[in-house]
């Protein structure tokens, strides 16, 4: 599990579900107002988290719509009361959840509507005085057509939760319905290579990374 705290604002990021997909809570420990980044497929095990820290989950944000990352979303929204957030490119991929869990060997029912559609350089702040606005989105479709990341220089280390765009040494598959390989690339190159070198990347799976590591060694971008 990764650990960050810088004033009041605490970063957990920690592997959920069958797949491992890298799932962040972001929250306040004075307001204990949260948002969480890609809940999963796991709505047990992120309910008890949301319970043992004593949050109150304000958001759900999704870098995209594949069940792994947003499969039991509409149970921890229900549980919560939180809002759904997702880039309307990636609806077709959520209106089709019950029939990603077939591919999955789960039972998924339909799931609820989204909130609010993420739109690109949409930021996200707390009621807390000490955060404010502290989280950025940036649109990088090619995975799936509403592929987002998002951005945060409030920690001492600039860290981009990039979903399955960018991974250590890899980018995302391209061959799913939606996903283009060339977007992919361009979205990397011309949005987030353009993030300061030493940013932090968690991915979508898989170990974290650093903006220059990829520049230099990803052999799909060099």
């Amino acid at each position: 599990m990764n650990t960050l705290k810088k004033n009041s604002l605490v970063l957990l990021s920690f592997p959920v579900g069958n797949y491992q997909c890298n799932c962040s809570i972001l929250y306040s420990d004075k307001t204990r107002e949260a948002i969480i980044i890609d809940p999963g497929n796991d709505h047990d095990f992120i309910l008890q988290k949301v319970k043992d820290l004593n949050i109150k989950v304000k958001k759900l944000i999704h870098t995209h719509a594949h069940f792994d990352h947003i499969g039991r979303s509409t149970e921890v929204a229900n549980a919560t009361g939180a809002t759904l957030h997702l880039h309307k490119g990636d609806q077709f991929l959520y209106d089709a959840l019950p029939q990603q869990g077939v591919f999955f060997r789960q039972v998924v029912g339909a799931p609820r509507p989204i909130d609010s559609y993420l739109e690109d350089n949409e930021e996200f702040s707390f009621l807390d005085p000490e955060i404010k606005t502290f989280l950025k989105t940036i649109h990088t479709p090619g995975h799936t057509p509403g592929s987002c990341s998002f951005y945060t220089e409030y920690f001492d280390e600039p860290m981009l939760f990039a979903g399955d765009t960018l991974f250590q040494r890899s980018i995302g598959r391209s061959d799913l319905p939606g996903g283009d390989g060339r977007l992919i690339i361009k979205s990397i190159k011309e949005r987030l290579f353009n993030l300061p070198d030493e940013t932090r990347v968690i991915a979508g799976h898989g170990d974290e990374t650093r903006i220059f590591e990829e520049k230099k060694y990803n052999p799909f971008l060099c």
